[in-house]
């Protein structure tokens, strides 16, 4: 890979760690290697921008990983929301973007609100079950605060109902109006960060030059300062914090508090203390590092 791109991505991945996001953070380097290796996605790819508008954009991935074009889409809407009020967004043909939460956070040093989500190549039959119509379903919110930890909420609108998983029938019997709940909002990422992105629903529609470049993402970024004075607005998501924080917690935790709350806490205490990984992802690093004569970042 390109040095400067290397560096982004190994940043991306270890800011994932920091917040505890394991799941989108180094874990994922074995999987992007294969990629390369296996000629899936480009490691060099080229961003172009395809078309922009006053407070519209559209990126183009080049065929690589989805970092690039969504970095460079939520840095291009940030003035375009300042100036306009709102900017809305697009990348099409690269691979996966990483945590949804990654771009969600950037505007919030600008005190704008972010939505993000994204969509990928499904592969539907009628042997399967219609849950995996919603896709992979990320989706992420980012809120402006004072003094507070940022509101950051980063989710899979299916987890736990991802086909395999093991709590599924438990789910549907106990809470099925959660389970459809989950499923709408997994369809709405598909279509947002999926189909208007230009990853179709036919796989055989989608000719790629990058078999992995099948994925997109859909980014809308606002200037919530438009609506009320943004420190008043600040004002009130601090109290709001402070208040859940008084609040019973559910049963089995010991702590309530807002999305993005304990993300914030562990990103300032592994930095301090270094990131505690658990024995499989240490094991796949090592294997890895291994692989390719290098010396393993972790003991």
């Amino acid at each position: 890979m390109p040095t400067d791109k290397a560096q982004f991505l190994a940043r991306c991945l270890v800011d994932n760690d920091l917040r505890g996001v394991f799941s989108h953070g180094t874990r994922q380097t074995p999987r992007y290697v294969q990629h390369f290796t296996q000629r899936e996605l480009t490691p060099a790819p080229e961003v172009t921008l395809l078309n922009e508008s006053p407070t519209t954009i559209i990126v183009d991935g080049g065929g690589g990983l989805g970092y690039y074009p969504a970095h460079e889409l939520v840095t291009r809407l940030i003035p375009k929301a300042q100036q306009m009020g709102i900017a809305v967004g697009i990348t099409r043909n690269h691979g996966h973007i990483g945590a949804a939460g990654i771009y969600a956070r950037l505007p919030l040093a600008h005190d704008l609100f972010c939505y993000v989500t994204s969509g990928h190549q499904l592969h539907l039959s009628p042997e399967e079950s219609f849950l995996a119509a919603a896709g992979g379903s990320p989706m992420a919110f980012g809120l402006p605060t004072a003094e507070e930890p940022p509101f950051v909420l980063d989710f899979g609108a299916m987890h736990d109902l991802y086909v395999g998983s093991d709590h599924i029938n438990t789910l549907i019997e106990l809470a099925p109006s959660t389970v459809f709940r989950s499923f709408g909002l997994g369809c709405v990422c598909q279509a947002l960060g999926g189909f208007v992105c230009g990853v179709p629903v036919d796989p055989a529609q989608g000719k790629r030059e990058w078999s992995g470049a099948n994925q997109g993402s859909f980014i809308i970024v606002v200037d919530l300062n438009r609506f009320m004075p943004i420190e008043a607005f600040k004002a009130e998501m601090d109290a709001y914090s402070r208040q859940v924080q008084t609040m019973e917690p559910l049963p089995g935790y010991d702590r309530a508090m807002l999305a993005g709350g304990l993300e914030w806490e562990r990103e300032h205490r592994y930095a301090r203390e270094g990131i505690p990984i658990a024995s499989r992802h240490a094991e796949a690093l090592q294997r890895l590092a291994a692989q390719f004569g290098l010396e393993s970042p972790v003991g």
